[in-house]
């Protein structure tokens, strides 16, 4: 319940930061919304804006939405290893060190969220802690760590930002000119079958949308593992990708799940944002 009424607030709020954005757009150069070129500001501000805004807050979100504790001075050996790990790996590849911390979750899974290479948060699970080995637990850390040097997190951004804007653009011209044909120009500032079918075409370009943002997930996944594999060894990452098959269901959601090192399951493998790990295995061989 806490996830959904965050999500809802959350989105609510990045709902009325845009509007007023349009707003002023629209005041400010005199663009009608019902033209192409106010269409086209619609879809730009809402698919590019809201990804932007989203990946923006996506460290305090995660932090909220999971109750992961950061680790700002170890109390145990296992904080003081997980800190000194995450720190080597990250001057390995150049970046600042990111914030690290601990959810409490039987699953054994970790996840990178952040705006920047330099301004991130890599997180852990307590199932992990518990059900993997350390060099098992340092080539997850590494695939986190590889996800955020790759800059992974704003690659995403702007691919899901571009569909976006693609699907809302098309929904609202088809959705025009279905309700222009069925009620020619009787109604001036639009009508419910302008609104009906805006959304259905949302929902069907949106679906063809996700299969796209999926694929390019997908190889993000196959990177960060290279890049793991390049810093602890191909042998760890693939010990650690076998520990993953006997893993319990993910309870990651939205971006937190897209740079996990597991996820839940997919309708279909054309819908998962990660690859099956005996491919992702394979491909480490």
């Amino acid at each position: 319940m806490k996830r959904v009424v965050l999500f809802l607030l959350t989105n609510l709020a990045v709902m009325l930061v845009l509007g007023l954005v349009l707003s002023i757009l629209f005041a400010v150069f005199g663009i009608s919304s019902r033209s192409i070129g106010g269409i086209l500001v619609i879809a730009a501000v809402f698919g590019f804006g809201g990804s932007f805004i989203s990946l923006f807050m996506s460290k305090w979100i995660a932090k909220k939405s999971t109750g992961a504790y950061v680790i700002e001075q170890a109390r145990t050996d296992t904080e003081q290893w997980l800190v000194a790990t995450v720190a080597e790996q990250a001057q390995q590849r150049g970046i600042k060190m990111p914030e690290v911390a601990i959810y409490d979750s039987p699953e054994i899974n970790a996840f990178a969220t952040g705006p920047s290479k330099n301004n991130s948060l890599v997180a852990v699970s307590s199932g992990l802690l518990h059900n993997m080995t350390k060099d098992e637990a340092q080539a997850v850390l590494a695939h986190e760590v590889s996800h955020v040097a790759n800059g992974d997190m704003v690659t995403l951004t702007l691919i899901q930002g571009v569909v976006n804007t693609f699907v809302i653009f098309l929904a609202k011209i088809l959705a025009g000119i279905v309700d222009n044909f069925l009620n020619g120009d009787e109604e001036e500032g639009g009508s419910w079958t302008y609104f009906i079918f805006d959304m259905i075409f949302q929902i069907l370009f949106g679906i063809l949308a996700s299969v796209i943002v999926a694929y390019f997930s997908r190889k993000r996944e196959y990177a960060a593992d290279k890049g793991a594999a390049e810093l602890v060894g191909a042998n760890k990452m693939r010990a650690a990708l076998e520990r993953l098959k006997h893993n319990h269901e993910s309870q990651l959601q939205g971006s937190m799940m897209a740079f996990g090192i597991a996820s839940g399951r997919s309708i279909g493998e054309l819908f998962a944002s990660h690859p099956p790990l005996d491919s992702r295995i394979n491909a480490l061989k």
